[in-house]
């Protein structure tokens, strides 16, 4: 039996991996590795401060409990963006 319409995609934004190194997050169907060097603010993070991230108007990640935010764009155009925390 086929649906006639399709539900809400429900899985907008999702924390796939954490490595020693960093983290892979899926969002809007593309994944995203985030190196602890280059976003050093997550390396003393706890899994569950991680995986607590939020998709605000399809562009903004925002993790709440680190009060964390990062634009999409930042992540797919790192050239645009060299300011980078030491």
């Amino acid at each position: 039996m086929k649906l006639k319409t399709l539900g809400k995609d429900i899985s907008e934004i999702e924390v796939s991996n954490i490595s020693m190194h960093g983290f892979w997050i899926y969002v809007n169907y593309k994944e995203y590795f985030l190196p602890y060097d280059q976003y050093p603010w997550f390396r003393e993070a706890k899994i569950n401060e991680i995986f607590d991230v939020q998709l605000l108007h399809q562009s903004h990640l925002y993790w709440p409990q680190l009060d964390i935010d990062l634009d999409i764009n930042s992540l797919e155009n790192p050239q645009q963006y060299p300011l980078v925390y030491k």
